[in-house]
């Protein structure tokens, strides 16, 4: 048996091998965690067709039967070892007694690769029938095996009956067990690329603003050309054309990147969200990257409204800004409050923190491009376009934005018409 499975472990590469091996140990390992049911059989219901189906489901094996032969082998071989030093049965007898195991193992993969279970894998209720037939299919071969080789009875209505129960309620238990896992995972990968969309849209604001730029520059450069030409410098006419010519070069390549952060930020904004799942988000990140910072803040999130948007990038781009200043704000440890309500036709955002705040004559140049509070060690200041970035947006969303300087921290109040971020019903 070893050197059959040794022949298809050959075939593979490390981490396959890996996969493979592991899901045959903790698959042995599950299946002696069992109950019984039937008197004087060796007849099982273990955890090891639970353990089983859920790692086939979570990490896709190459081959199915190639999986079901390694699982069925290494149960058997277990289950042999143990009964022969442990119980003091014949190798021989504990063989015939187990073999039948194997059986149930093969059956149910090669049925699992019969059916093409991967297409199953985004629904539920089919994917638990599917596995609840093929948990029935194997027990049941299991049984005719043994009433073949060990001449025990053939099932009753009744035993067949549990059987059925039984594989009913391990199926939906690994598929309700995988689902979570899924999403789970679903919503940490929609999270951090959120996040990487919430950047890249404040990004190509800038860049569009620098096209605009480069467009008037070039313009300016092509002018300056024709006017030294008029006047016959030639030498200087044909160094402005080139300035011109190499700022064109520039507008050109731009403009292929903000072609494709376009898309890309487009892409992230066709799967609406709801005003409580972008806070969640808002909130999760910041909560790690106060831990990142070794700070101990306190989140607090009220709402009062929620719909859905589909403009989650725009505020995931405004909403992470804001409540990473505050994070970097704090000293050592410190609140901040996120408050959402409606008021009138305005959905109102109000952040505080317990921060070093912010100067009152300060206040009406925050959100100017180059203003900053942040120094690195050597002194040089950040770039200071966070806040420009938030203004922009704000307005993009024909929004406001109101700074507030308490004795302690800072707030920020923003309104946006609520037409403008809801997502319309078509």
């Amino acid at each position: 048996m070893f050197s059959k499975s040794n022949l298809f472990l050959s075939k593979l590469n490390r981490s396959e091998k890996i996969i493979l091996i592991f899901t045959a140990i903790l698959t042995t390992l599950a299946s002696e965690v069992k109950v019984v049911p039937f008197e004087e059989e060796a007849f099982r219901f273990g955890l090891g067709s639970v353990a089983f189906f859920l790692l086939i489901l979570i990490w896709t094996p190459v081959s199915y039967l190639r999986t079901g032969l390694v699982t069925g082998i290494t149960v058997v071989c277990f289950r042999v070892l143990e009964e022969s030093m442990l119980d003091g049965v014949q190798v021989v007898i504990s063989l015939k007694n187990n073999f039948p195991a194997f059986f149930f193992y093969f059956v149910f993969a090669m049925v699992l690769d019969l059916i093409k279970i991967e297409k199953y894998k985004s629904s539920p209720l089919i994917l638990g029938a599917w596995a609840t037939l093929l948990e029935v299919i194997g027990n049941v071969s299991e049984h005719v095996l043994r009433h073949g080789l060990l001449h025990q009875d053939l099932l009753s209505f009744k035993d067949f009956a549990l059987i059925c129960g039984v594989a009913l309620f391990r199926s939906y238990f690994v598929v309700g067990l995988y689902s979570s896992i899924t999403v789970s995972e679903q919503k940490k990968q929609m999270q951090e690329m959120l996040g990487v969309g919430s950047e890249l849209y404040a990004e190509t604001l800038y860049l569009q603003k620098s096209l605009n730029h480069i467009e008037q520059i070039t313009a300016s450069s092509h002018d300056l050309y024709r006017r030294l030409k008029k006047k016959e410098l030639h030498e200087l006419s044909i160094q402005a054309l080139h300035i011109a010519q190499e700022i064109h070069e520039v507008k050109k390549d731009s403009q292929r990147i903000l072609s494709g952060l376009t898309k890309i930020t487009k892409q992230q904004k066709e799967t609406p969200l709801f005003l409580s799942d972008v806070m969640g988000f808002v909130i999760s990140a910041n909560e790690k990257y106060s831990e990142l910072l070794k700070k101990k803040i306190s989140f607090q999130l009220s709402m009062s409204v929620d719909f859905e948007t589909d403009k989650q990038i725009p505020l995931l781009a405004v909403l992470n800004n804001l409540t990473a200043n505050a994070v970097e704000a704090i000293v050592g440890s410190g609140d901040i409050t996120v408050t959402l309500f409606e008021e009138s036709e305005f959905t109102c955002f109000v952040m505080k923190d317990t921060g070093k705040g912010i100067l009152k004559e300060d206040e009406s140049i925050i959100f100017e491009p180059g203003y900053t509070t942040k120094y690195n060690e050597q002194g040089v200041a950040a770039t200071g376009i966070g806040l420009s970035h938030v203004k922009e947006i704000i307005q993009q969303l024909n929004g406001t934005i109101q700074i507030e300087s308490p004795p302690i921290g800072t707030i920020f109040r923003i309104h946006i018409p609520t037409e403008n971020i809801r997502k319309r019903v078509e």
